[in-house]
């Protein structure tokens, strides 16, 4: 029996009563959830529905909870109900019922997990967005990790999702990464403005290799061919560096296009016929200050130049006219002062920038070499790269580090603790549990000892307390998901692997033997461990897939 299962059970318990005592109806709930109380000797799972209730329904607490513990007590798979406190019910499952968990968990197989919880919406997901002047720096890389994992949780509860990537390819900035690309071709500094580092030097060399007449033209023509082709060797290499990380997306949007496709001017006329556009000193102005900013800002200058933020607010309309109903943007550390105008600029187009607009901040990321912060890349010259990173502890262990914390919270990677093959590096830790749990079940297969059709599973013999307490931590991963998915916290996946299944499997797999031993025969005990086996390394790999890490079968 699952929780969402016991709950349902209960609902309908609190159905039967408020029938029974002429109760109304309509102050029951649609839904109710079932806890895990924090003492495991106040039982499996805990109600507080009838502290709910009681106010609505003039009934008293404890007297409502105890006829609610009557009815729930006669339900099948009920072991016993009793009543704590001023109303709680504290619900125990009896072993058959407990047990059953296993055998639903390995049907479900990759499904287990999953929800609708958030069906129905059309989210717009946008992370890493790096500028296509240099490669991947560690802080995309966090959003890489984060984002993408994001994005499979969303999925995973029946969001519709569409994961998208902007290229700033307008703008000063690539004038001086075209700059620096030219200075570099010619054995020129970098301008002082512009941009340092081998792989300018290297993209300039491609650049020359692929337009050998390059340098014979004049300046502006020239810079012009680097503008060009340098910008579209750094998407290329931006792409295939995220691809490698297992991270890929819906959709690349360019910035320029939003200039080429007259979509700047098409956001201006939305946001006149809004009222909150108006001129001064010769710009153009957007009355951000209307809802909460703390100035207003331009669109246009004074010479009828775009401003930066006159591109965001045509991006925002963009995705909206696309169809997303929430539009979510994973920002770094160095842009918290963009929340304001951002949300500002929602309600300036009419729309609920609670509802419509979502934007999560990023802190600081450092890798760490004995002890120490690292900083500089080889390559890059002044940051660390995805390459640096993958290079010191591998695909795996990064996306794991990266996103087993809150986002909102600085990180330090130290390089030697996730590349340790011990139970005190996490990925490894939990990885260990995916590798022995397929180990375990290969072994049995050597010996003879197979699953068995679901009917065949005896259930009820699952009923020592290791596990019983593994398959209560198997049975919270689906609502640990459907909340990780809400709260944009993926970071709660990867601590629910670790202290819920990872702790709970190994103290199972200490005190509870599923191989037999010598000549020992084959027992239907035996079967019924092997499915909690199985059902453990589901769990495993379906969480780390939400990750995007993999689940090893041999370590």
């Amino acid at each position: 029996m699952t929780p969402a299962e016991l709950a349902s059970v209960v609902l309908t318990a609190a159905h039967a009563v408020f029938t029974d005592r002429g109760l109304d109806h309509a102050a029951l709930p649609e839904h109710t959830v079932v806890e895990r109380p924090r003492n495991p000797e106040h039982g499996d799972y805990a109600s507080t529905l009838a502290l709910q209730l009681s106010k609505k329904v003039g009934v008293p607490p404890r007297e409502l909870a105890t006829a609610l513990a009557d009815e729930l007590g006669r339900a099948p798979g009920i072991k016993s109900v009793e009543i704590a406190g001023p109303g709680f019910l504290n619900i125990r499952l009896d072993a058959a019922a407990a047990g059953q968990l296993a055998r639903l968990i390995v049907e479900a197989g990759a499904e287990y997990g999953r929800s609708d919880r958030l069906a129905g919406e059309k989210i717009n997901l946008e992370f890493v967005s790096a500028n296509p002047t240099g490669p991947v720096h560690i802080g995309g890389v966090r959003w890489a990790a984060v984002g993408d994992a994001l994005s499979r949780l969303l999925r995973a509860t029946g969001a519709e999702v569409g994961t998208e990537y902007y290229f700033n390819d307008a703008g000063s900035q690539i004038d001086r990464f075209a700059r620096s690309l030219l200075a570099a071709a010619k054995g020129e500094p970098a301008p002082e403005d512009g941009y340092g580092g081998a792989y300018i030097a290297e993209i300039a060399a491609e650049v020359q290799a692929r337009r050998p007449d390059v340098l014979t033209l004049d300046d502006a023509a020239a810079q012009e061919v680097f503008r060009v082709e340098g910008v579209a060797l750094m998407f290329d290499e931006i792409r295939s560096s995220l691809r490698d990380f297992g991270v890929e997306f819906d959709t690349y949007f360019n910035e320029k296009d939003l200039h080429d496709r007259g979509e700047l001017d098409l956001a201006l006329a939305r946001l006149r016929e809004q009222g909150r556009v108006y001129e001064s000193e010769g710009a153009t102005w957007l009355r951000t200050t209307d809802f909460g900013d703390d100035k207003d800002r331009v669109l246009r200058k004074s010479n009828g130049e775009w401003t930066y933020f006159a591109a965001d607010c045509a991006y925002y309309l963009d995705k909206r006219e696309r169809g997303f109903e929430r539009v979510v943007i994973m920002l770094g550390a160095d842009h918290h002062g963009y929340i304001g105008r951002m949300k500002a600029m929602a309600a300036c187009f009419g729309d609920d920038p609670e509802r419509n607009l979502e934007i999560l901040i990023g802190q600081l990321v450092n890798l760490l070499r004995d002890g120490a912060p690292m900083r500089m890349s080889k390559r890059a010259g002044t940051v660390i790269t995805l390459e640096d990173l993958v290079e010191a502890i591998g695909v795996d262990a990064s996306r794991y580090a990266l996103a087993r914390y809150s986002s909102d919270s600085p990180i330090d990677i130290d390089i030697e603790l996730w590349t340790r093959a011990t139970r005190d590096n996490p990925v490894y830790y939990v990885q260990y549990v995916a590798a022995r749990t397929a180990g375990v079940a290969r072994n049995a297969a050597e010996v003879g000892l197979v699953p068995g059709d679901a009917e065949a599973f005896r259930p009820e013999l699952l009923d020592h307390e290791k596990e019983n307490e593994l398959l209560k931590a198997l049975a919270e991963f689906p609502a640990v998901v459907a909340t990780a998915a809400e709260l944009r916290e993926p970071h709660r996946v990867a601590r629910y692997l670790e202290e819920s299944v990872a702790a709970s499997y190994h103290r199972f797999y200490d005190n509870c033997r599923v191989l037999p031993l010598g000549d020992e025969e084959v027992t239907d005990r035996h079967r019924a461990r092997l499915w909690l086996n199985n059902a453990t390394r589901t769990v495993i790999a379906n969480g780390l897939h939400l990750l995007g890490v993999s689940a090893p079968e041999r370590m």
